[in-house]
């Protein structure tokens, strides 16, 4: 049978996943948005729906003054004793902690934190006993041995292995499997040298047998549409069979750039000589052939369209790091989504009037109806498409000697221009923005009429690859600012839809 990768497309890094019963739960880094680790769930690793987050609350997650791809860093999920554990590392705020919870859709505990320079934060149950791991730069990965009640060190760290020999042994997980404990670990940077690899052990502190076959997965030097393939997280189903969820990336252009973000992608596993063979051996491709598990699809998917017009938003929703909440409503205007600009900026590392959702298909378009009059010259609300607070796009309103203007500017490093600007009468207008693999397209409609094209611009600078957030991926959204000054007029949207242009969700 066949399968698509990758499983959850868009910026989900770092996947780490724990199997209870027949259920199968995932987490994904999250860096500087809000809220934090969203968290999957599926019945057959393929097909997977969101469920919620596992920070959200500031208490849990403080974000303030979090630089672009700060927050964060790669969480690890286990359960042990009807326990669901989560354990991550917040790099900009506090350090590695851990989160607990019955019902993993939430509402999940206030962190314990546990002291230790580094990131890349783990746990592992055996016997009773909680072992802590992390990646210290640039010595190796470090254990210790935890009170989970308190989490205080109950032994010394150590060292316990400096991988097989690239750069960065980190993403520590450890397991007992049989007769041996495994360590598996990510090498070579989260870029084109990435790379997983693994050891054993007959004992929990080591020492540690590094695989013959490393790297067991990695596509450093090959020409294939899948790159960046690492930071695994190994899983054995009800059926017996193994499975390891990892992170990739899919370049387009020349030269190659990623705009999605690092993505969550799925490879069959099995045993030979007491070693994981992962995929095919060693490589995985966009369309896998597996043994696999009954398909379990979802009776709902995610939204593509939003209304509004209920309470609280979908899960696919994010905020840049801990928004001022005085500034979103969805009950002044029933069926609207209310948003009132702060004197913070879409190029300033705080948290400015802004709603994003991933873009999760380089083929897609975005769509909202707005109604905004701004009264003053630093008031303005529109559309963004969003690499980070130094790379972004925004088709918005503002308003020039009392009159209203539609524009469309760039934001590229230190540059930022507008690059297209028209005199828009009063009333609601609708926004989009096209996207392929080279382009985003800003277009606008008064009185749904035609379709007007008022700039372009391109994909690449707003990828890792052009100086944007190495850690995270484009964001399509709403904002509204005031340009250092706070607003006094509120921006209305009335829905805002995401359409799939091709391709497989």
């Amino acid at each position: 049978m066949r399968y698509h990768n990758p499983i959850i497309p868009g910026f989900h890094p770092d996947p780490s996943i724990c199997r209870v019963g027949g259920d199968f739960y995932l987490v994904t880094s999250s860096f500087e948005y809000f809220p934090g680790v969203p968290i999957f769930h599926s019945r057959d690793l393929v097909h997977w729906q969101q469920i919620g987050h596992c920070l959200t609350r500031p208490s849990q997650l403080p974000l303030d003054g979090c630089r672009a791809s700060g927050g964060i860093w790669a969480p690890t999920l286990r359960y042990n004793d009807a326990v669901f554990c989560m354990t991550t590392t917040n790099v900009t705020g506090g350090g590695h902690f851990f989160v607990t919870a019955a019902d993993p859709a939430g509402e999940w505990s206030e962190p314990i934190w546990v002291e230790g320079a580094g990131f890349d934060a783990s746990l592992f149950f055996d016997e009773g006993r909680a072992y802590f791991q992390w990646y210290v730069y640039p010595v190796g990965i470090h254990q210790t041995e935890i009170d989970l009640a308190t989490g205080k060190h109950l032994t010394a760290s150590r060292v316990l292995w400096n991988g097989s020999g690239g750069r960065s042994p980190e993403g520590p997980h450890l397991y007992k499997i049989g007769d041996f404990y495994y360590l598996l670990a990510a090498e070579g940077g989260t870029e084109d040298g990435h790379m997983v690899t693994i050891a054993r052990s007959q004992t929990v502190w080591g020492p540690w047998e590094s695989c013959p076959g490393n790297p067991i997965l990695s596509h450093r030097s090959l020409d294939r549409p899948i790159q960046t393939t690492g930071h695994g997280d190994l899983v054995q189903a009800a059926d017996g069979s193994w499975w390891m969820v990892f992170l990739g990336t899919r370049p387009v252009g020349y030269p190659r750039y990623h705009l999605l973000g690092r993505e969550t992608f799925l490879a069959p596993v099995i045993w030979e000589d007491g070693w994981p063979v992962v995929g095919n051996r060693g490589t995985v491709d966009l369309e896998m052939d597996a043994a696999l598990l009954d398909a379990h699809p979802w009776n709902t998917t995610e939204s593509l369209r939003d209304e509004f017009d209920h309470p609280s938003l979908g899960f696919h929703w994010n905020w840049l790091r801990n928004p001022d909440p005085t500034r979103y409503s969805v009950s002044a205007r029933p069926g609207w989504l209310r948003l009132l600009g702060a004197e913070s900026t879409l190029n300033d590392p705080a948290s400015p009037t802004f709603l994003g959702r991933r873009q999760r298909h380089l083929k897609s378009r975005v769509t909202t109806l707005m109604d905004f009059h701004p009264q003053s010259e630093n008031e303005e609300a529109g559309l963004v498409v969003l690499g980070d607070n130094h790379h972004h796009y925004e088709i918005g309103i503002t308003c020039q000697a009392a009159n209203r203007v539609i524009f469309v500017r760039r934001k590229i490093g230190t540059l930022q221009a507008v690059v297209a600007q028209q005199p828009l009468p009063e009333g609601q207008i609708l926004l989009r923005v096209d996207a392929d693999e080279a382009w985003y397209t800003f277009r606008y409609a008064i009185d749904n009429k035609e379709w007007l094209e008022l700039a372009r611009g391109e994909t690449r600078y707003l990828s890792s690859e052009s100086g944007a957030a190495i850690f995270t991926g484009t964001y399509f959204g709403i904002y509204a600012t005031g340009n250092g000054q706070p607003c006094q007029t509120p921006a209305d949207f009335d829905w805002f839809e995401y359409e799939i242009m091709e391709g497989p969700e």
